[in-house]
């Protein structure tokens, strides 16, 4: 509402767009003002200052700061220094307690487990197991084209030779 109140120096057909050139070309003309105008406070190096003296200056400047630097690594030498990188903390778990007992249950569960089944015998009968074995390989014999024990006999007699 700002361009109602707005009296251009000419005549114009909208109040609105003449304030926002004018404003533009305001703005334009301050920016461009800064580029003329000059410091007022000199930031440059003098020019009447010898060499020698700001040679002087800059080596006691680099002296300054070796001196602090070795001040540091003496103060550090002579003492142990201000930094300790030892870390005593110890590691802290909310559930350390619940964990443990839980172990401890398992294990007592595993204890009772093993004795369990130490205690146990076993169901079955070897003796049942060797003699179906046996019947096993008397089918075995009958069923083979050859006998077992053929290739040793024929290699005893001769007639059979194995390569090496």
């Amino acid at each position: 509402m700002l361009h109602l109140a707005y009296q251009p120096l000419l005549p114009t057909g909208s109040k609105y767009l003449q304030l926002k050139w004018d404003q533009k070309n305001v703005q334009e003309r301050v920016k461009n003002a800064y580029q003329y105008v000059k410091d007022c406070v000199s930031v440059s190096f003098p020019k009447h200052i010898h060499p020698v003296k700001l040679e002087e200056q800059r080596m006691m400047k680099i002296q300054k700061e070796n001196n602090m630097l070795l001040e540091k690594i003496s103060h550090i030498m002579r003492t142990t220094g201000r930094i300790d990188n030892r870390n005593d903390y110890e590691r802290k778990s909310l559930g350390r307690e619940r964990r443990q007992l839980e172990m401890l249950r398992i294990t007592k569960e595993n204890q009772m487990i093993l004795f369990r089944l130490s205690q146990c015998r076993p169901h079955y009968n070897v003796r049942i197991w060797h003699e179906d074995w046996l019947k096993t390989l008397k089918v075995m014999d009958s069923i083979a084209r050859y006998p077992r024990g053929w290739a040793q006999q024929q290699k005893v007699r001769g007639f059979f030779y194995l390569e090496d």
